[in-house]
Protein backbone atom coordinates (compact mmCIF):
# COMPACT_ATOMS: atom_id res chain seq x y z
CA UNK A 1 0.00 0.00 0.00
CA UNK A 2 1.04 3.26 -0.52
CA UNK A 3 2.69 5.76 1.92
CA UNK A 4 -0.36 8.60 3.47
CA UNK A 5 -3.54 5.71 2.42
CA UNK A 6 -6.62 8.23 3.38
CA UNK A 7 -10.08 6.58 3.85
CA UNK A 8 -12.75 7.93 4.07
CA UNK A 9 -15.40 6.52 6.61
CA UNK A 10 -19.14 6.16 7.67
CA UNK A 11 -19.70 5.19 11.31
CA UNK A 12 -24.24 4.80 11.44
CA UNK A 13 -24.70 1.96 13.43
CA UNK A 14 -26.79 3.23 16.41
CA UNK A 15 -27.94 7.66 16.97
CA UNK A 16 -24.91 8.39 15.82
CA UNK A 17 -24.16 9.79 12.05
CA UNK A 18 -20.18 10.21 11.94
CA UNK A 19 -17.72 10.38 8.63
CA UNK A 20 -14.12 10.14 9.12
CA UNK A 21 -10.87 11.11 7.06
CA UNK A 22 -7.89 8.78 8.31
CA UNK A 23 -4.65 8.67 7.40
CA UNK A 24 -2.30 5.14 7.31
CA UNK A 25 -4.72 4.15 10.33
CA UNK A 26 -3.51 6.12 12.75
CA UNK A 27 -3.92 10.49 12.06
CA UNK A 28 -7.32 11.28 12.31
CA UNK A 29 -7.70 14.56 9.89
CA UNK A 30 -11.24 14.55 10.96
CA UNK A 31 -14.06 13.06 13.03
CA UNK A 32 -17.83 14.87 12.45
CA UNK A 33 -20.08 13.18 14.52
CA UNK A 34 -23.99 13.99 14.75
CA UNK A 35 -25.24 13.35 17.77
CA UNK A 36 -29.32 12.40 18.26
CA UNK A 37 -29.12 12.00 22.10
CA UNK A 38 -31.34 15.08 22.27
CA UNK A 39 -33.89 13.66 20.25
CA UNK A 40 -34.05 10.50 22.08
CA UNK A 41 -33.59 11.60 24.93
CA UNK A 42 -37.73 12.33 25.32
CA UNK A 43 -38.55 8.96 24.40
CA UNK A 44 -35.85 7.86 27.29
CA UNK A 45 -34.13 5.78 24.80
CA UNK A 46 -33.26 4.82 21.05
CA UNK A 47 -36.05 4.17 18.97
CA UNK A 48 -34.73 2.77 16.13
CA UNK A 49 -37.38 4.32 13.66
CA UNK A 50 -36.57 8.02 14.45
CA UNK A 51 -33.25 6.90 14.10
CA UNK A 52 -32.14 5.77 10.81
CA UNK A 53 -34.89 8.48 9.88
CA UNK A 54 -32.16 11.22 11.34
CA UNK A 55 -29.29 9.63 9.75
CA UNK A 56 -30.83 10.06 6.36
CA UNK A 57 -31.21 14.00 6.60
CA UNK A 58 -27.90 14.27 8.65
CA UNK A 59 -25.53 12.18 6.22
CA UNK A 60 -24.76 14.55 3.30
CA UNK A 61 -23.93 17.44 5.38
CA UNK A 62 -22.04 14.66 7.54
CA UNK A 63 -19.54 13.56 5.12
CA UNK A 64 -19.23 16.84 3.45
CA UNK A 65 -18.12 18.87 6.82
CA UNK A 66 -15.26 15.55 7.64
CA UNK A 67 -13.70 16.23 3.83
CA UNK A 68 -14.11 20.19 4.65
CA UNK A 69 -12.09 20.01 8.36
CA UNK A 70 -9.51 17.12 6.52
CA UNK A 71 -9.17 19.90 3.73
CA UNK A 72 -9.67 16.98 1.45
CA UNK A 73 -11.52 16.00 -1.91
CA UNK A 74 -13.55 12.74 -2.81
CA UNK A 75 -10.33 12.70 -5.38
CA UNK A 76 -7.90 12.60 -2.43
CA UNK A 77 -9.58 9.30 -0.69
CA UNK A 78 -8.38 6.23 -1.54
CA UNK A 79 -11.03 4.17 -0.03
CA UNK A 80 -14.24 4.04 1.19
CA UNK A 81 -15.36 2.26 4.65
CA UNK A 82 -18.34 1.80 6.16
CA UNK A 83 -19.85 -0.15 9.47
CA UNK A 84 -21.95 -2.84 7.98
CA UNK A 85 -22.74 -4.53 11.94
CA UNK A 86 -23.55 -4.89 14.66
CA UNK A 87 -26.10 -2.59 15.20
CA UNK A 88 -29.31 -1.18 14.19
CA UNK A 89 -30.42 -2.87 10.66
CA UNK A 90 -32.33 0.58 9.78
CA UNK A 91 -29.39 2.92 10.62
CA UNK A 92 -26.70 0.35 9.45
CA UNK A 93 -28.94 0.47 5.69
CA UNK A 94 -28.61 4.29 5.69
CA UNK A 95 -24.02 4.29 5.83
CA UNK A 96 -24.48 1.34 4.48
CA UNK A 97 -26.33 2.75 0.79
CA UNK A 98 -24.78 5.78 1.24
CA UNK A 99 -20.98 4.26 1.33
CA UNK A 100 -22.18 1.95 -1.87
CA UNK A 101 -23.04 5.06 -3.01
CA UNK A 102 -19.69 6.65 -2.63
CA UNK A 103 -17.63 4.02 -3.69
CA UNK A 104 -19.25 3.50 -7.06
CA UNK A 105 -19.24 6.86 -8.16
CA UNK A 106 -15.66 7.33 -7.35
CA UNK A 107 -14.48 3.67 -8.08
CA UNK A 108 -12.74 3.76 -5.15
CA UNK A 109 -12.79 0.17 -3.30
CA UNK A 110 -15.13 -0.63 -0.29
CA UNK A 111 -14.17 -1.87 2.78
CA UNK A 112 -16.71 -3.56 5.55
CA UNK A 113 -15.90 -3.04 9.23
CA UNK A 114 -17.78 -4.45 11.84
CA UNK A 115 -18.34 -1.94 14.76
CA UNK A 116 -16.64 -3.41 17.68
CA UNK A 117 -13.38 -4.41 15.74
CA UNK A 118 -13.95 -0.12 15.32
CA UNK A 119 -14.38 0.58 18.86
CA UNK A 120 -10.71 -1.33 19.47
CA UNK A 121 -9.37 0.22 16.68
CA UNK A 122 -10.06 3.48 18.51
CA UNK A 123 -6.72 2.83 20.16
CA UNK A 124 -4.36 3.17 17.75
CA UNK A 125 -5.70 6.51 17.23
CA UNK A 126 -4.61 7.61 20.27
CA UNK A 127 -1.42 5.35 20.78
CA UNK A 128 0.12 5.76 17.66
CA UNK A 129 2.92 2.87 19.28
CA UNK A 130 0.19 0.30 20.75
CA UNK A 131 0.42 -2.91 18.72
CA UNK A 132 -1.39 -6.27 19.27
CA UNK A 133 -1.12 -8.49 20.94
CA UNK A 134 -3.18 -7.19 23.88
CA UNK A 135 -6.22 -7.88 25.87
CA UNK A 136 -9.06 -5.86 25.67
CA UNK A 137 -11.77 -4.86 27.70
CA UNK A 138 -15.09 -4.21 25.30
CA UNK A 139 -17.78 -2.63 26.71
CA UNK A 140 -20.86 -0.80 25.61
CA UNK A 141 -24.42 -0.65 26.03
CA UNK A 142 -25.09 -3.39 23.41
CA UNK A 143 -21.47 -5.37 24.10
CA UNK A 144 -19.42 -6.72 26.85
CA UNK A 145 -16.48 -8.75 26.24
CA UNK A 146 -12.89 -9.87 26.68
CA UNK A 147 -11.27 -10.10 23.53
CA UNK A 148 -7.70 -11.73 22.95
CA UNK A 149 -6.26 -9.36 20.00
CA UNK A 150 -3.71 -11.43 18.16
CA UNK A 151 -3.11 -9.27 15.62
CA UNK A 152 -5.08 -6.61 13.45
CA UNK A 153 -7.40 -8.45 11.99
CA UNK A 154 -7.58 -11.77 14.24
CA UNK A 155 -9.55 -11.72 17.30
CA UNK A 156 -10.07 -13.94 20.02
CA UNK A 157 -13.66 -13.63 22.59
CA UNK A 158 -12.65 -15.43 25.61
CA UNK A 159 -15.41 -14.04 27.59
CA UNK A 160 -18.76 -12.25 26.90
CA UNK A 161 -21.99 -11.39 28.78
CA UNK A 162 -24.13 -14.05 28.97
CA UNK A 163 -27.56 -11.35 29.31
CA UNK A 164 -27.33 -7.95 29.46
CA UNK A 165 -24.26 -5.59 28.17
CA UNK A 166 -22.67 -3.31 30.98
CA UNK A 167 -23.76 -0.07 29.53
CA UNK A 168 -27.04 -1.62 28.98
CA UNK A 169 -27.86 -2.02 33.00
CA UNK A 170 -26.60 1.65 33.68
CA UNK A 171 -29.28 2.78 31.32
CA UNK A 172 -31.62 0.62 33.07
CA UNK A 173 -30.80 1.49 36.51
CA UNK A 174 -30.83 5.48 35.74
CA UNK A 175 -33.95 4.67 34.06
CA UNK A 176 -35.55 3.13 37.07
CA UNK A 177 -34.42 6.04 39.07
CA UNK A 178 -35.54 8.40 37.16
CA UNK A 179 -32.49 10.30 35.96
CA UNK A 180 -33.06 10.15 32.12
CA UNK A 181 -31.30 9.08 29.16
CA UNK A 182 -28.13 8.46 28.44
CA UNK A 183 -27.95 6.37 31.75
CA UNK A 184 -23.93 5.56 32.15
CA UNK A 185 -23.05 9.26 32.88
CA UNK A 186 -25.74 10.46 35.03
CA UNK A 187 -25.39 7.35 37.16
CA UNK A 188 -21.69 7.95 37.39
CA UNK A 189 -22.23 11.49 37.87
CA UNK A 190 -24.51 10.75 41.07
CA UNK A 191 -21.95 8.62 42.26
CA UNK A 192 -19.46 10.97 43.08
CA UNK A 193 -20.91 12.09 45.55
CA UNK A 194 -22.84 8.29 47.13
CA UNK A 195 -21.61 5.62 49.25
CA UNK A 196 -20.57 2.34 48.56
CA UNK A 197 -22.80 0.89 51.00
CA UNK A 198 -25.44 -1.24 49.59
CA UNK A 199 -24.76 -4.55 48.90
CA UNK A 200 -27.21 -5.35 46.17
CA UNK A 201 -26.13 -9.28 45.69
CA UNK A 202 -23.05 -11.52 45.72
CA UNK A 203 -20.86 -11.82 43.05
CA UNK A 204 -21.14 -15.33 40.85
CA UNK A 205 -17.56 -16.76 40.93
CA UNK A 206 -18.68 -19.56 38.66
CA UNK A 207 -18.59 -17.74 35.11
CA UNK A 208 -14.86 -17.42 34.49
CA UNK A 209 -14.61 -15.29 32.09
CA UNK A 210 -17.96 -14.50 31.33
CA UNK A 211 -19.94 -11.56 32.60
CA UNK A 212 -23.70 -11.74 33.84
CA UNK A 213 -25.26 -8.21 34.46
CA UNK A 214 -29.58 -8.84 34.56
CA UNK A 215 -28.79 -10.53 37.71
CA UNK A 216 -27.39 -7.52 39.66
CA UNK A 217 -29.37 -5.17 37.70
CA UNK A 218 -32.70 -6.98 39.03
CA UNK A 219 -31.65 -6.78 42.76
CA UNK A 220 -31.24 -3.12 42.20
CA UNK A 221 -34.41 -2.43 41.11
CA UNK A 222 -36.48 -4.73 43.59
CA UNK A 223 -34.41 -2.59 46.52
CA UNK A 224 -35.61 0.51 44.77
CA UNK A 225 -39.22 -0.69 44.62
CA UNK A 226 -38.79 -1.74 48.32
CA UNK A 227 -38.04 1.62 49.80
CA UNK A 228 -40.62 2.89 47.44
CA UNK A 229 -43.71 0.42 48.61
CA UNK A 230 -42.39 1.38 52.52
CA UNK A 231 -42.78 5.27 50.94
CA UNK A 232 -39.00 5.64 52.68
CA UNK A 233 -36.70 8.11 50.73
CA UNK A 234 -34.88 7.05 48.04
CA UNK A 235 -30.77 7.32 48.80
CA UNK A 236 -29.83 7.74 44.69
CA UNK A 237 -26.17 8.76 45.42
CA UNK A 238 -25.15 5.52 47.05
CA UNK A 239 -27.15 3.25 44.76
CA UNK A 240 -25.32 4.82 42.05
CA UNK A 241 -22.15 4.59 43.93
CA UNK A 242 -22.39 1.13 45.05
CA UNK A 243 -23.92 -0.09 41.59
CA UNK A 244 -20.97 1.02 39.62
CA UNK A 245 -18.91 0.01 42.42
CA UNK A 246 -19.98 -3.57 41.75
CA UNK A 247 -20.26 -2.96 37.46
CA UNK A 248 -16.56 -1.90 37.94
CA UNK A 249 -14.90 -4.55 39.69
CA UNK A 250 -16.60 -7.02 37.74
CA UNK A 251 -15.20 -5.76 34.47
CA UNK A 252 -11.74 -5.08 36.05
CA UNK A 253 -11.24 -7.96 38.42
CA UNK A 254 -11.70 -10.53 34.74
CA UNK A 255 -9.79 -8.20 32.76
CA UNK A 256 -7.00 -8.50 35.01
CA UNK A 257 -7.05 -12.16 35.52
CA UNK A 258 -7.21 -12.88 31.98
CA UNK A 259 -4.19 -10.85 31.31
CA UNK A 260 -2.32 -13.05 33.70
CA UNK A 261 -3.86 -16.07 33.21
CA UNK A 262 -3.00 -15.47 29.31
CA UNK A 263 0.59 -13.55 29.88
CA UNK A 264 -0.76 -10.35 28.24
CA UNK A 265 1.33 -7.14 29.58
CA UNK A 266 -1.11 -5.06 27.44
CA UNK A 267 -4.70 -4.30 28.22
CA UNK A 268 -6.71 -1.97 26.38
CA UNK A 269 -10.47 -0.59 26.98
CA UNK A 270 -12.80 0.15 24.60
CA UNK A 271 -16.13 0.83 23.92
CA UNK A 272 -18.82 3.55 25.18
CA UNK A 273 -18.50 2.55 28.58
CA UNK A 274 -14.26 3.12 28.47
CA UNK A 275 -15.61 6.84 28.71
CA UNK A 276 -16.63 5.73 32.44
CA UNK A 277 -13.85 7.56 34.86
CA UNK A 278 -13.96 5.01 37.58
CA UNK A 279 -13.64 1.75 35.13
CA UNK A 280 -10.61 3.88 33.29
CA UNK A 281 -8.72 4.55 36.80
CA UNK A 282 -9.34 1.11 38.42
CA UNK A 283 -8.14 -0.39 35.49
CA UNK A 284 -5.30 1.43 35.01
CA UNK A 285 -4.30 0.97 39.11
CA UNK A 286 -4.87 -2.53 38.82
CA UNK A 287 -2.86 -2.97 35.93
CA UNK A 288 0.20 -0.95 37.53
CA UNK A 289 0.27 -3.36 40.33
CA UNK A 290 0.47 -6.33 37.63
CA UNK A 291 3.33 -5.02 35.85
CA UNK A 292 0.92 -4.11 32.99
CA UNK A 293 0.76 -1.30 30.58
CA UNK A 294 -3.02 -0.14 30.11
CA UNK A 295 -4.26 1.95 27.28
CA UNK A 296 -7.43 3.53 27.44
CA UNK A 297 -8.49 6.04 24.38
CA UNK A 298 -9.19 9.52 23.75
CA UNK A 299 -13.05 10.26 25.65
CA UNK A 300 -13.41 10.90 21.18
CA UNK A 301 -13.04 7.16 20.80
CA UNK A 302 -14.77 6.19 23.27
CA UNK A 303 -18.43 6.67 21.84
CA UNK A 304 -19.41 5.98 18.58
CA UNK A 305 -17.25 7.46 15.88
CA UNK A 306 -16.21 6.95 12.32
CA UNK A 307 -12.50 7.54 13.01
CA UNK A 308 -12.10 4.74 14.90
CA UNK A 309 -13.99 2.44 11.24
CA UNK A 310 -11.16 4.20 9.11
CA UNK A 311 -8.47 2.95 11.64
CA UNK A 312 -9.47 -0.61 11.24
CA UNK A 313 -10.38 -0.56 7.91
CA UNK A 314 -7.29 0.57 7.10
CA UNK A 315 -5.47 -2.70 8.56
CA UNK A 316 -8.36 -5.05 6.96
CA UNK A 317 -7.45 -3.40 3.96
CA UNK A 318 -4.07 -3.85 4.23
CA UNK A 319 -4.47 -7.22 5.16
CA UNK A 320 -6.65 -8.17 1.90
CA UNK A 321 -9.83 -8.67 4.20
CA UNK A 322 -13.03 -6.56 4.52
CA UNK A 323 -13.14 -5.68 0.75
CA UNK A 324 -16.84 -5.18 -0.39
CA UNK A 325 -18.94 -4.88 -3.54
CA UNK A 326 -22.00 -3.57 -4.39
CA UNK A 327 -23.65 -6.42 -2.63
CA UNK A 328 -22.85 -5.52 0.76
CA UNK A 329 -25.67 -5.63 3.07
CA UNK A 330 -26.43 -4.73 6.99
CA UNK A 331 -25.97 -7.40 9.63
CA UNK A 332 -27.52 -6.38 12.60
CA UNK A 333 -26.54 -9.25 14.71
CA UNK A 334 -22.52 -9.13 13.46
CA UNK A 335 -20.68 -11.87 15.84
CA UNK A 336 -17.91 -10.46 17.57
Amino acid sequence: MKKDFKILSIESSCDETSCAVVVDGRICLSNIVSSQIDIHTRFGGVVPEVASRNHITAIDNVVKLALKQANCTLDDIDAIAVTYGAGLVGSLLVGVSYAKGLAYSTKKPLIAVNHIYGHIAGNYLTFKDLTPPFICLVVSGGHTAIIRVKDYNHHEVIGTTLDDAAGECFDKVARVLGLGYPGGPKVSKMAENGRENIIFSKPNDSLGYNFSFSGQKTAVINYIHKLEQKNEPIPVADICASFEKWAVDELVDKTIKACLDFDYDKVVIAGGVSANKRLRHDLKERAEENGITCYVPDFQFCTDNAAMIGSAAYYAYKAGVGIADLTLAPKPNLSL
